[in-house]
């Protein structure tokens, strides 16, 4: 495995981790209703964006490199 593509699968690897802790932290604020839930959900939304931004940014840069 190439490390562009190693590199692929570790932003999609961050990005169902960061999409995972936004559903739970929504779930856990639904069920307890503290302020510190509602602002990891957010977070993980927000860090889940930036990752996709960043994978966007990267395939762009390298869009020249093959695979292998």
């Amino acid at each position: 495995m190439s490390l562009k593509a190693f590199h692929i699968v570790f932003i999609l690897a961050t990005f169902a981790l960061a999409a995972f802790l936004a559903v739970w932290f929504f779930q856990e604020y639904a069920r307890t209703q503290l302020n510190s839930h509602l602002v990891g959900a957010w977070s993980a939304v927000g860090s889940g964006l930036l990752i996709l931004v960043y994978g966007r940014f990267f395939l762009k840069k390298l869009k020249s490199i093959r695979y292998l």
